[in-house]
């Protein structure tokens, strides 16, 4: 795939591309301080809405590096080993929506990860997490969400050795609609 390895190699050299995202010390088992009520407004609406860069720029994982992508996030079972507990994110996402100025139906909303935990994004840091309207429909129909699609495509790219891994995470912070519709 020669846009591939256009994207993951010259576009960026991989550490030039993560330094540009912050590493994250924020703890799994801690409810984080969110950004103030109404202080952010996410791009857009709907299906393709993106977060506000200045509350949610994305951060990473430290433990999560291109030597380490086998033993991490390209082992099954890497991300229910790192996903905070319910306890902690749930009062997290209704801080959240409030600061997104969103008080409208919760169930609506999933708290997002920016960068996913399968391409090594912070677990539990605010800069990484946000409201994103879940595309559960009436009558229990499930419509496919086009981040997950990206974010697995984008993993299986990275795992595969088709992408590096900053590259990844570079595409899907800065701008995860037009990398979907390159790559989703």
């Amino acid at each position: 795939m020669l846009i591939v390895a256009i994207v993951a190699g010259a576009a960026l050299a991989g550490s030039q591309l993560a330094s540009a995202l912050p590493y994250s010390t924020a703890s799994a088992y801690r409810v984080q301080r969110q950004p103030r009520a109404g202080s952010c407004h996410a791009r857009g609406r709907g299906l393709y809405a993106l977060p506000d860069p200045h509350c949610t720029p994305g951060a990473l994982d430290p433990a999560v590096r291109q030597a380490t992508i086998y033993s991490t996030i390209c082992r099954s079972g890497w991300t229910s080993a790192v996903r905070p507990p319910e306890w902690v994110s749930e009062p997290e996402k209704y801080a959240s929506l409030r600061a997104y100025g969103d008080g409208s139906a919760v169930w609506r909303f999933e708290y997002d990860h920016l960068v996913p935990l399968e391409l090594g994004g912070a677990a539990n840091d605010p800069r990484n997490l946000w409201p994103e309207l879940d595309w559960a429909q009436p009558h229990g129909y499930y419509n496919h969400n086009p981040k997950d699609e990206l974010e697995y495509e984008l993993r299986n790219m990275v795992c595969d050795g088709e992408m590096r891994l900053a590259a990844a995470q570079h595409l899907i912070a800065t701008n995860w609609v037009a990398a979907w519709r390159r790559y989703g």
